[in-house]
């Protein structure tokens, strides 16, 4: 696969728009996977200072190494905005390395609030099996969801787990939650 195949596959996925935090650890793993297939993943760790002007073999080495990291620099820094909704990428083009865009995306979406958490176990606790999505679907956002909280060191026991797949089934699937309330309950008891 080619970077920018690679570029176009991420962009399909979802996209960081400011209130999707809780993808946060997932979209920044995949954008340093980009970045480091197109071997720019150095760009977000250190910038590089304009080089002195002069015409020794030194000064034109200095010179097609800052070229060859402002190349690199671009590249990156077209890679994290073109991850972005237009709304955030208006927010963070004004920064000139990728460097800083990174540092500051880190900054605004790194950490994990108190309110940031309540917001991921209120989505985690509300979630409701949707009627265009298969089970499978359901099951893998549930699934998502769980692993997104225990990222940020907020682990749900399996009993927990259990309760929310069972209350995210519409009302009709009585039956179902019945049978899996049954189930889980014996397997408890079996410990």
């Amino acid at each position: 696969l080619t970077s920018k195949t690679i570029v176009a596959d991420l962009n399909k996925g979802e996209k960081l728009n400011g209130e999707n935090f809780e993808i946060w650890q997932i979209w920044h793993q995949k954008v340093q996977y980009i970045l480091e297939e197109q071997e720019v993943l150095e760009t977000i760790n250190h910038t590089m200072a304009e080089p002195e002007y002069g015409t020794s073999a030194q000064h034109k080495r200095d010179h097609e190494a800052d070229q060859s990291w402002k190349k690199k620099n671009s590249i990156a820094r077209i890679t994290l905005l073109s991850c972005m909704q237009d709304d955030l990428m208006c927010e963070f083009e004004g920064f000139k390395t990728a460097e800083e865009m990174w540092v500051a995306l880190k900054d605004k979406f790194g950490c994990v609030s108190a309110t940031k958490l309540r917001r991921m176990t209120i989505k985690f606790d509300t979630y409701r099996k949707r009627q265009n999505c298969s089970m499978k679907q359901d099951l893998r956002d549930i699934s998502n969801t769980i692993q997104e909280l225990k990222r940020v060191r907020h682990t749900l026991t399996d009993e927990q787990q259990v309760q929310a797949v069972i209350r995210s089934l519409p009302d009709n699937w009585e039956q179902m939650k019945i049978n899996i309330t049954i189930m889980t309950t014996f397997k408890l008891l079996m410990i």
